[in-house]
């Protein structure tokens, strides 16, 4: 997790504006720096690093001998970076995997850049040559974007609308702030006097279409057909692989375990994975719960039966009460759903950050939401009961809800 932050046509000081930057400074506690952009003093790049990949290249915006006049900012995972680079015989400067987006752009332009991503991403992209502004995010809008432009064109953008909220400009007294668009991307035209103006808003993936990048991946044939054994087949083939390409880190690697199938699984197959990569470091499994909790009770015996080195987290209801505060800032939601899952999360996420080295974590999170695992989401609204159904479309599985 990465912070990223630009202002582009900003008629303030932006040594006052970049204060707004610093409220997602939690989202970067290795390193953060603000770059103005040449040519145009009232545009600037602000970044707080998570350091995943490359610790001693990897700070933003991202920029390289070979096109002086592209910046990028991006926060995300790239998970096809080092495929791409060998296919077209890119010449890395860096071993980020971000570096891929410059690659791609300068070969083929934004839109076939984007959807040859595998990964999940947010970004600003800037083509000071061509005059050019691009906004960028995954299909499932996995990270977060938010963006504030006004009619005469000044726009800034945030990984989280706390960033945004408190900047100031001359034409309104509060800025309008909208979350982008998740498997959309934006182009705009750059100004000489810095501001900006939207071009298009484009959907370039959906998510029941096959993405252009499969034509590069080397996962395992699926087998067609639909055949319980043959479906039992496809997804092991396809649930193996999005656990392994998530491997790429120079950190280490922990997994959240509350004992239910989800997250079970995805310990049990990273447990696996880890120790084919002969990491040197035993995998620790995180729970959390109150005394006696069922899902504390459910991943001791799974963290038993795989092997991993597992810690136990027990809060109570007043730290549960006295986290919500700061869980609802994190989130900038009131949901309640949201917000009463994400106590626990957050409980834990400060346990891991504070006893352990565990960077980058692995959880079951997201695919109760997508399957509609959830009670809830057996009848729709009108109370008719949902069907839920497994698909083939071109050699790429997918449920259709």
């Amino acid at each position: 997790m990465c912070g990223i932050w630009a202002l582009f046509g900003s008629d303030d000081c932006l040594s006052v504006q970049c204060l707004s930057a610093m409220k997602i400074a939690h989202r970067g506690p290795d390193a953060f720096r603000f770059e103005n952009v040449n040519g145009y003093t009232n545009c600037c790049f602000g970044f707080h690093r998570l350091a995943v990949v490359d610790p001693l290249f990897g700070m933003q915006p991202i920029r390289v001998k070979k096109y002086p006049y592209l910046w990028l900012c991006y926060n995300g995972e790239i998970y096809n970076y080092k495929k791409m680079q060998r296919h077209f015989e890119f010449e890395y400067q860096t071993n980020v995997d971000g570096e891929i987006i410059l690659h791609l752009y300068d070969k083929g332009g934004i839109e076939q850049t984007i959807c040859m991503l595998d990964g999940v991403f947010a970004f600003v992209l800037l083509d000071t040559a061509n005059k050019k502004v691009f906004l960028g995010r995954d299909t499932y809008g996995v990270r977060p974007l938010f963006k504030a432009m006004t009619e005469d064109g000044f726009l800034a953008v945030c990984s989280e609308a706390k960033g945004l909220v408190t900047l100031k400009h001359s034409t309104t007294p509060f800025l309008k702030v909208e979350p982008f668009l998740p498997g959309h991307y934006e182009v705009l035209d750059l100004k000489p006097n810095g501001k900006v103006a939207s071009v298009e808003m484009v959907k370039y993936h959906h998510c029941r279409d096959e993405p252009l990048h499969a034509l590069y991946d080397n996962v395992d044939k699926l087998f067609p057909g639909f055949e319980i054994e043959t479906v039992k087949n496809n997804l092991r083939i396809l649930f193996n692989n999005a656990v392994k390409k998530r491997l790429m880190t120079d950190r280490r690697i922990g997994c959240l375990l509350s004992g239910g199938l989800d997250s079970s699984l995805v310990a049990a197959t990273l447990l696996k994975q880890l120790k084919e990569a002969q990491v040197q470091y035993p995998l620790q499994t995180f729970a959390i719960g109150m005394e006696d909790s069922p899902d504390l009770l459910a991943a001791r015996k799974v963290a038993n039966h795989i092997g991993s080195e597992h810690y136990e987290v027990l809060f109570n209801s007043e730290e549960g009460i006295q986290a919500l505060d700061e869980v609802i800032f994190s989130l900038e939601t009131y949901d309640i759903t949201t917000v009463r899952a994400s106590v626990g999360m957050y409980l834990i996420s400060k346990y891991i950050r504070k006893n352990t080295d565990n960077v980058v974590i692995f959880s079951g999170e997201g695919s109760d939401e997508l399957t509609q695992g959830y009670i809830y989401f057996h009848k729709d609204w009108r109370g008719r009961k949902k069907n839920c159904f497994v698909c083939q479309k071109q050699n790429s599985w997918c449920f259709c809800l």
